[in-house]
């Protein structure tokens, strides 16, 4: 039970606007790690973050030199304050930022900082000039401004790595970059994830739930992913295939209102099978663009959710196995250019047989 009660935590979140949900650095340097050759000379805009608080800050001015940064600039909306969850309201923004120069400060004090005009929220004209000047958005944005924060990105076409809930996959903005290959996931997901930093007013329920040695209450909603359009040589790692469609065809019904068969797990995708598959939208997880296609989620051709036997599954994304698809086309090729070959042979020989008869 303790996990749907914390599900709940980020369900209220998108539903009362409570997004305070902070970061733990253990996870943004467990994410980073694996895109360190992305920020070389590079601006990095972290612009949901107060850098005298913000861990996203205190990750990239630590390793400042080591990425090679360019320069980093973290703002924050006017309720994030010094003690991190508001206990002195302020009418104004904040930005600060770092140049790794002796000027520069590694630990801002609210004398170092610059506030805005205005309440420094990400879709301000004041953050977007920042943002104007970044490169990569590094950050965990508000919950319920998801898709408004993801719109922004991709209208300024600027790179991201960014904390969400897992179920931004479902939303169709969401899933349409996914589908083509604008977006993708990360490295980490749910437990992958290990939680986050929330103020006293957060109610703590169930074993997942702890205060850490510094007195942070820290939430475990295993339900989250960090989402992103930097690359990693993971992303192109295989998923090792080694069920088979062929003979087993009872363990993969087909479903009643689209051409295709259902995959329960990742896991069981069949190596041998050239059509249109429906798997958990956990697959994108190890999504290989290389290895497969995304033709569409959750839809049949009636556009109803996906049934068997008039039961809908647990929704599914649609599939197609390029490798798979590839061979059967060279091979069907291959046949059909072994049967020309044969008709000619054939015609051959029963020429000869004529001109032998006619002498």
């Amino acid at each position: 039970m303790a996990r749907k009660v914390q599900h709940s935590l980020l369900n209220k979140a998108k539903t009362n606007k409570n997004d305070e949900f902070y970061t733990q650095l253990s996870d943004i340097v467990s994410e980073l790690e694996h895109y360190k050759n992305h920020f070389k000379d590079k601006v990095v805009f972290c612009n949901c973050d107060d850098a005298r608080i913000s861990n996203f800050f205190n990750y990239f001015a630590e390793n400042f030199k080591e990425l090679g940064l360019k320069k980093l600039i973290s703002a924050c909306y006017k309720r994030q304050e010094r003690d991190l969850f508001n206990t002195e309201e302020s009418e104004n923004g904040s930005f600060y930022k770092y140049t790794g120069t002796k000027e520069s400060k590694i630990k801002p004090s609210s004398e170092d900082i610059i506030y805005f005009n205005g309440d420094g929220d990400f879709r301000s004209s004041e953050s977007i000039e920042l943002l104007k000047q970044s490169d990569i958005v590094v950050t965990n944005p508000p919950f319920s401004l998801f898709r408004e924060f993801v719109a922004q990105l991709v209208k300024h076409d600027k790179q991201f790595l960014i904390i969400g809930n897992i179920n931004a996959i479902t939303y169709k903005e969401i899933f349409k970059l996914i589908k083509e290959n604008k977006t993708w996931l990360g490295i980490n997901l749910g437990r992958g994830i290990s939680g986050f930093i929330v103020p006293e007013h957060y109610e703590l329920y169930g074993t997942e739930t702890q205060i850490d040695d510094f007195g942070n209450r820290i939430i475990s909603p295993n339900n989250c992913l960090w989402l992103t359009n930097l690359d990693t040589s993971k992303r192109h790692e295989d998923i090792e295939l080694t069920k088979k469609y062929f003979g087993n065809e009872t363990e993969y019904p087909k479903y009643d209102n689209y051409n295709g068969i259902n995959v329960n797990k990742t896991k069981d995708i069949p190596s041998d099978y050239n059509g249109f598959m429906g798997v958990p939208i956990t697959f994108l997880h190890k999504f290989n663009p290389d290895q497969f296609e995304i033709i569409k989620f959750r839809k049949g051709n009636d556009e109803k959710d996906l049934s068997i036997n008039g039961k809908c599954p647990y929704f599914r994304i649609l599939i197609r196995n390029k490798r798979v698809q590839t061979e059967f086309i060279e091979l069907t090729k291959k046949e059909e250019s072994q049967q020309v070959t044969k008709a000619i042979r054939n015609l051959g020989v029963n020429d000869n047989q004529q001109i032998y008869a006619s002498k």
